[in-house]
């Protein structure tokens, strides 16, 4: 009689997690950081995620000001989040699913809910365990989503803020449950003050003794920087934080976000990682695409000048590029990927309300609007795309961009008189752009937070079409974020001036491309969603490119 085998238990998966932390200051590119090392062990063969919490009330960043927080980055699922999720997306060349984002208010909300719904069986619930509990479920579901070998997790803030104490909990829950596939890595700041012309370590040391207040204890000590990390102070940070020499790494100041991952791998950051969580049989990191990309970052055969209006870009005596991070990104690997060094400039929409300073653009070989919202610098907007298309300077407006395309060709060629946007004025004669249909009700009771049209959603493009030779395809799908559309009304009195609508949804009721035909323009193309979200440095977008192309032509 022939044995009955039992059936095998297919083996789970073991998860591994890192958690990123912040200390003595914020803005010492944790995120960056965090990216870098998803990267590294992605080289390795393992498969990666990454998690950002914000340790903000709001439930998403979609209502915060960006020269507050910087840009709004859009997943495919239409959450919006914090930029640092664009960065993950870009080091990582992968989508990013919503359930990898948290911020204190979502966590609450959702703790609160599952209360009303009596999920907690009508327990006390309170701030601790349930919230830190909470923040573990979610990490361990991200985990489980991706199939993840390894999670990343940053924590934004720095150690010994009030606002993330309740995540910092969560990390000493997780890694007293499974100490040996919990690794902590605290990115910190390690000054030299002009008057001393020394590097000092005190900051440093007390970020550590704060973390190890809440029960947790680095494993890495990222060491940054504006001069890399001598032997003395090395040793010195290792003996009074409490980690291994070899595990504080020297992170200087780079020229380049992108050279951060090889710096790491010069102190063999991934192979290090990995033996603190037990991760075996993992293969060589192969980093050749990468090196590559890094090197024709800095082997640009000639300069390409770029010109990038937006409103945001002012803060004081300030110039925050933060707003517009995906943008400025997507231009600079569609230059690299055609061997060009782009030289960006940032320019205040406000400076060319008067027609007087649009002289000043000619020295520009190509002209870019990104997104934005309200009224200011509208003026300045709408003068600066009529410049473009009359001195033939190729131009590429996003979003709002090319909203206010579509506008200014509507005001000085189809001559419609008294024509505006709803969102600028919603009594004048002709609304060329207006609210869409599915929007007004929201606006009307004041439901404005994660409500626009947002995320992933096809568009058809027109055969023949510069875009559709562009995308070597008739239909692609791209992110949203907006309340306004092309009024249909205009559609066709529009298309009779020369406009081109060459992408529109697939039920053509909303108009998501428009150019003008190359004998006219050698390069005008606005479009309704955010092309720049999709653009990694190993695959650059081909609209980007497309206008790096045409704006290198338009230098030669």
């Amino acid at each position: 009689m022939a044995e009955i085998k039992k059936p095998t238990k297919k083996k789970q998966k073991r998860h591994t997690y890192i958690f990123v932390v912040g200390g003595v200051m914020s803005g010492v590119g944790k995120g960056v950081a965090s990216s870098s090392i998803a990267m590294l062990l992605q080289s390795r063969g393992l498969t990666v995620t990454a998690i950002k919490i914000d340790p903000y009330i709001n439930v998403d960043a979609g209502t915060m000001n960006p020269t507050e927080h910087g840009e709004v980055f859009v997943l495919q699922n239409g959450l919006e989040t914090d930029q640092d999720m664009g960065n993950y997306e870009r080091f990582l060349n992968v989508d990013i699913p919503g359930i990898n984002y948290m911020t204190t208010g979502s966590i609450y909300q959702d703790v609160i809910k599952k209360e009303r719904n009596l999920d907690y069986g009508g327990n006390n619930v309170e701030v601790v365990p349930h919230i830190p509990e909470e923040v573990i479920r979610r990490i361990k579901a991200a985990a489980t989503t991706a199939n993840a070998d390894v999670t990343i997790i940053e924590i934004g803030g720095t150690v010994g803020e009030y606002q993330n104490i309740l995540f910092l909990e969560a990390v000493r829950m997780m890694k007293t449950e499974a100490p040996d596939s919990v690794a902590v890595v605290m990115v910190s700041y390690l000054p030299v003050p002009s008057s001393i012309g020394e590097m000092k370590t005190k900051p440093t040391q007390t970020a550590a003794r704060t973390l190890n207040s809440a029960g947790v204890f680095a494993d890495f000590i990222l060491a940054r920087g504006p001069v890399a990390l001598d032997k003395k102070r090395k040793e010195k940070i290792a003996r009074f934080c409490n980690v291994r020499a070899e595990h504080v790494i020297s992170a200087p100041d780079v020229k380049s976000v992108y050279d951060v991952p090889l710096n790491f791998e010069k102190d063999d950051l991934s192979s290090r990682i990995c033996e603190v969580l037990n991760i075996k049989d993992v293969k060589r990191s192969n980093l050749n695409a990468w090196r590559n990309f890094v090197k024709r970052s800095k082997d640009g055969k000639d300069i390409v000048k770029i010109a990038v209006v937006g409103k945001y870009f002012n803060s004081g005596d300030f110039i925050l590029s933060d707003v517009y991070i995906s943008v400025l990104e997507a231009i600079k690997y569609s230059a690299y990927s055609v061997h060009l060094k782009p030289e960006i400039h940032y320019l205040s929409s406000v400076a060319f309300s008067d027609k007087k300073t649009l002289k000043q653009l000619k020295q520009y070989d190509g002209i870019l609007i990104p997104g934005g919202f309200g009224t200011t610098g509208i003026d300045g907007k709408l003068n600066v795309i009529e410049y473009a298309r009359k001195n033939g300077i190729p131009y590429f407006g996003i979003c709002y961009g090319m909203q206010l395309a579509v506008l200014e060709y509507a005001k000085n060629v189809g001559k419609f008189k008294n024509a505006s946007t709803t969102e600028i004025d919603s009594s004048a004669d002709h609304l060329v752009i207006d609210v869409m249909h599915d929007q007004k009700e929201k606006i009307a009771n004041g439901d404005m937070g994660g409500t626009m049209r947002l995320g992933e959603y096809k568009a058809s493009l027109k055969k023949g079409s510069l875009v559709a030779r562009t995308y070597g395809a008739l239909e692609i799908s791209e992110r949203h974020r907006h309340r306004y559309e092309v009024n249909p009304d205009y559609v066709e009195r529009l298309t009779e001036k020369g406009l081109v609508f060459s992408g529109t949804s697939p039920d053509r009721k909303l108009m998501e491309i428009m150019e003008l035909p190359s004998e006219v323009h050698p390069f005008f193309v606005g479009v309704q969603f955010h092309p720049e979200f999709h653009a990694r440095p190993l695959a650059p977008h081909p609209l980007f490119t497309a206008f790096i192309k045409a704006s290198y032509e338009n230098k030669k």
